[in-house]
């Protein structure tokens, strides 16, 4: 007889307790992600603006996020004591993250400039109005990252701050691909006509790309998860991540069009040659305050990928830092993580308070 209640050991009778337990977890209901407090301010087709309040506002200038095109930027905000979003607040930060969502067919001409001037553009004046502050902070991840030193390079907008991490910038050293990216860049092989066809790369076909990357390391993940099946913390910070790892975003042809021929083939941005629509993008226009970050035996994105672009732009005010956390993990954090919490306070305009000094 039934007593209402699932039976989630089905299937699991002669297995060891942990293979039997960490199959149980897998069969739970997800823990929920996203959970910090927000509002959206803007939104643009598949695209939203949204504001995240801090407990107590000790900055005037607000921070400004931009995720990868190919990952969901709740990785930034998994959960309790898994957010870099949730830090910023309980520090004092106003943030606003860009989350452009998932294109669809109909997006399949959304190119690069789109993505910067349409979007990134537009939401960093969104921002601005709707926080009242003179300047901004712009912190871009990845991808993400490219697209924000590109709109740096072109922007009219007063950025105080920018922050680059793990974010492909010369694409003159390619681990991934280095075949495919050699192929590209001597125009012997040219994907135009196809992308111009399928208008859109489904999200499935991104997530076989990357793990054609990683997947030495790909399983590693569910030997942890067996070893600490019976830790009920640990497996619900698990199941967070691997949703994420496993909930990539389609890839416009067009955006895919404009990667390879302005960044892999022609290395554009490092060599001073690129424009966004018809405005010449120089990294010699940056005079923000940087602050670039990597970390060892990146796979992904190298320092040879990044570091170059410290000895490209204007900024008087500029630091290099190598970290020893992974690609994604440094996002993941209950505290602000020491590179930002060291370099940022004194460059947002702290609001002093009373007899403060």
């Amino acid at each position: 007889m039934s007593n209402g209640k699932q039976d989630n050991s089905k299937g699991t009778k002669g297995l060891t307790p942990k293979w039997k337990q960490a199959l149980m977890t897998l069969k739970a209901p997800m823990p929920e992600m996203g959970v910090t407090k927000r509002e959206h301010v803007w939104k643009k087709n598949k695209a939203t603006l949204w504001y995240y309040p801090p407990v107590e506002k000790k900055y005037r200038v607000p921070v400004f996020i931009v995720y990868s095109l190919i990952n969901q930027p709740v990785i930034l905000d998994l959960g309790p004591g898994m957010s870099m979003i949730e830090a910023f607040g309980k520090e004092g930060y106003e943030v606003y993250l860009l989350d452009f969502g998932s294109p669809g067919y109909e997006d399949g001409e959304t190119n690069i400039d789109n993505y910067i001037l349409d979007y990134i553009q537009k939401g960093v004046q969104r921002a601005l109005r709707h926080s009242g502050a003179k300047e901004i902070t712009i912190i871009g991840s990845c991808i993400g990252g490219t697209l924000v030193a590109m709109y740096a390079a072109v922007a009219d907008e007063p950025i105080k701050n920018l922050i680059l991490s793990a974010a492909p910038v010369d694409f003159s050293h390619s681990p991934t691909f280095d075949q495919w990216a050699e192929a590209i860049r001597e125009d012997s092989v040219n994907f135009d006509e196809f992308l111009d066809a399928i208008h859109i790369i489904p999200a499935g076909y991104v997530k076989k790309g990357m793990r054609l990357i990683t997947s030495p390391i790909y399983y590693s993940p569910y030997l942890s998860l067996l070893n600490k099946a019976d830790d009920p913390q640990y497996v619900a910070s698990w199941r967070r991540l691997n949703a994420w790892t496993n909930g990539h975003i389609p890839l416009t042809g067009a955006a895919i069009k404009q990667m390879m021929h302005d960044w892999v083939r022609h290395n554009k941005l490092v060599k001073d040659t690129l424009y966004i629509k018809d405005k010449r993008a120089s990294l010699k226009n940056i005079k923000s305050n940087l602050l670039v970050v990597t970390t060892e035996n990146e796979n992904l994105v190298p320092f040879e990928m990044i570091k170059p672009v410290m000895n490209l732009v204007s900024s008087k005010d500029k630091t290099y830092r190598v970290l020893e956390r992974g690609h994604a993990t440094i996002s993941i954090t209950d505290t602000l993580p020491l590179y930002i919490a060291e370099w940022l306070p004194s460059r947002s305009e702290p609001i002093r308070k009373g007899n403060e000094f």
